[in-house]
């Protein structure tokens, strides 16, 4: 009997309709950033809500209070490797961002804690692992739906900046290439290839580092064989950068040669730009 039971009750549940659940969008859509600068690589993963004709700073968003960024679960951060923000040290890894708004000056905080949405009456600043502080703009055009982005994005460093309303606040990460640069330099140049030389002397040009050390592997790499019309337009930039103009144009006539021969219309034409530009210095 119970089996004819437990049959019939899986029949009925069979033959019921299935509920569908409905689709609607996200109030605040996520969005999710991934930048890498110099060797690192930052991400930010962020929810996006929209003013909808509130006044955000100072209202929706009350001055002075340590609050989550933007909606739902905050800003999170993730850091590839070790970074200085404001002059602080930060270890690599994953934060999420709080921020105290001010009409003057904000605070930008990293908490370790990614569980937290909005802090509550229990919170500590001593859980924090860092905290600085970012003067906040006014903008000429209102941004609608809150938004986070990199700029100024440089071989060590970029800003990351946060725009609602008519106000925009950014701070600068330091990627702290430099170190990491030298160390690979330093372990590679105990061996290295052309290419090696090349890269080595490119990036002190490109850094203003020592432009005689920068000269010197440049013309190491070409010696060990690095002369390929584009490596030889590298040496001829790296030797213009360090004043050598009549060097940098025989330089560039041999990557023009070269760049004749390979039909590559791009290198021909920088380098007969540069050829005209060095002739006259």
């Amino acid at each position: 009997m119970k089996k004819v039971i437990l049959l019939t009750a899986v029949l009925v549940s069979a033959m019921l309709p299935t509920v569908a659940q409905v689709r609607t969008p996200a109030p605040s859509p996520t969005a999710k950033l991934e930048q890498a600068v110099g060797l690192s690589t930052i991400t930010v993963e962020y929810s996006r809500p929209s003013a909808k004709g509130r006044k955000v700073y100072g209202e929706l968003v009350p001055f002075g209070s340590i609050s989550r960024t933007g909606a739902n679960q905050g800003v999170k951060i993730t850091f590839s490797d070790d970074v200085k923000i404001g002059g602080k040290d930060l270890k690599k890894g994953a934060y999420k961002i709080l921020t105290v708004a001010g009409e003057n000056e904000w605070k930008i905080v990293f908490h370790p804690n990614l569980g937290m949405t909005s802090p509550g009456p229990d919170y500590k600043e001593a859980d924090e692992a860092l905290r600085i502080s970012a003067t906040p703009t006014k903008t000429a055009n209102r941004t609608e739906t809150f938004t986070t982005e990199f700029d100024q994005i440089k071989d060590g460093s970029a800003e990351l900046y946060f725009a609602w309303e008519n106000t925009r606040v950014g701070f600068t990460i330091d990627v702290q290439t430099d170190p990491k640069v030298e160390a690979s330099i330093k372990q590679v140049l105990s061996g290295p290839s052309a290419g090696d030389y090349l890269s080595a002397a490119s990036y002190y040009a490109n850094s203003g580092k020592d432009m005689n050390k920068a000269m010197e592997w440049g013309k190491k790499a070409v010696d060990m064989g690095a002369n390929m019309f584009w490596q030889l337009r590298q040496y001829s930039l790296i030797l213009a950068k360090a004043g050598k103009y009549k060097e940098a144009v025989e330089v560039a006539n041999q990557s023009l040669t070269k760049a004749t021969e390979a039909k590559n219309n791009d290198y021909i034409k920088m380098n007969k730009d540069s050829i005209a530009e060095w002739s006259k210095k």
